[in-house]
């Protein structure tokens, strides 16, 4: 089963360490990364969705980031 996360963060080194873990961890890259001003908080935001093939079925209890 394919499951999936979308990665989000502050335009910090945050973000780049958020997805290098994730990677680290077996999680692929899907798609671009997004890049966006956010307006509430007056900062740019970082986007990046990622893919894993994992065993079992999925449950919406899952806690993806633990997968």
């Amino acid at each position: 089963m394919k499951i999936y996360r979308l990665l989000t963060e502050d335009d910090t080194s945050a973000f780049c360490h958020k997805v290098s873990e994730a990677l680290s961890k077996g999680w692929e890259l899907h798609g671009n990364p997004t890049y966006a001003f956010d307006a509430s908080n007056g900062v740019m935001r970082c986007g990046q969705a990622v893919t894993k093939e994992i065993e079992g079925d999925y449950s919406p209890e899952m806690k993806l980031g633990q997968q």
